[in-house]
């Protein structure tokens, strides 16, 4: 059951003190609203592409370049220039959030983030090959599960069915 409908389940059951007091803890767990702080911005291109179902048609030289603004509270709002499987010029532009995994000390971390957002690129014949887009943007969301060792980050980011990326960039 997800959260919203736990939400909804709750704050009908309970009396009406005990939902606000769970509601504002639920509130506090997902850090909302988030802070309009800039915490870091983290720059990134792509290292290496790997289709889970190689096509002939499939390029894995992504060229991905991307800025993320991120928050104190861990969300971030950012956008990716690259070439898509197809070596269309493609962009997403989305927010998100991460969520620490690991953290031994203050210079490294494992960590997993998740964005949602729209990808525009897939043209033509290709228009088809991403679901959803009609008039050639599409919702998107991607997992990754990522490294921080003091500035340098590093993901790896599985987009669908269709295959894996890995990225590096620097925070600023």
């Amino acid at each position: 059951m997800g959260h919203l409908t736990r939400a909804t389940l709750l704050t009908a059951l309970l009396p009406s003190s005990a939902a606000a007091e769970w509601r504002e803890r639920f509130q506090e767990s997902l850090d909302w609203p988030p802070t309009l702080t800039v915490d870091h911005v983290l720059v990134q291109t792509s290292l290496y592409t790997h289709h889970f179902g190689p096509d002939p048609e499939h390029t894995d030289q992504q060229q991905l370049i991307s800025a993320e603004i991120h928050t104190p509270d861990r969300w971030l709002a950012g956008g990716a220039r690259f070439k898509n499987s197809f070596n269309q010029e493609s962009v997403y532009v989305y927010a998100g959030k991460s969520f620490p995994l690991w953290q031994p000390n203050a210079t490294f971390m494992l960590r997993g983030k998740l964005t949602v957002g729209l990808l525009h690129g897939y043209r033509g014949e290709y228009r088809d090959k991403i679901p959803f887009n009609r008039y050639e943007i599409a919702p998107a969301a991607l997992l990754s599960i990522g490294v921080r060792w003091h500035r340098v980050e590093s993901d790896l980011i599985v987009f669908g069915t269709a295959g894996m990326m890995l990225t590096a960039g620097v925070r600023f």
